[in-house]
């Protein structure tokens, strides 16, 4: 039984990513910074979609080069000038409901170049 409850540890740690290393000298790599391209330079796409959303609608802003922190500080912009709720990762940002318009008026003042795209 002391076998069966070692075993489950193992796999437990397994399934965690640990990196366990014997050599001292062992260092993590870092993820490279990426900087945030300037607006004039992005080329985002506004998409209206309602895949996998029940049939409700989200404008989904796709083709943002940068880091996370400044895709963040963009979607919270829009969420709150929308009035609506949102999400942003892996350089997309959600935007929930069909305020496409109001979304491309608010890029259009931050000085982002984007084109409509998909319905």
């Amino acid at each position: 039984m002391k076998n069966f409850a070692k075993i489950r540890i193992f796999l437990y740690l397994c399934n965690m990513n640990i990196v366990f290393s014997t050599n001292p000298n062992f260092k993590f790599d870092e993820k490279p910074i990426i900087e945030t391209l300037p607006p004039a330079q992005q080329d985002l796409r506004v998409h209206r979609e309602t895949k996998h959303r029940g049939g409700k609608t989200a404008i989904v802003i796709k083709n943002f080069v940068g880091s996370d922190d400044d895709l963040q500080k963009i979607a919270k912009e829009l969420k709150t000038k929308c009035g609506v709720g949102g999400s942003a990762k892996d350089g997309e940002i959600i935007i929930q409901g069909d305020v496409r318009d109001k979304v491309c008026e608010i890029l259009t003042k931050l000085n982002y170049k984007f084109k409509k795209a998909g319905g």
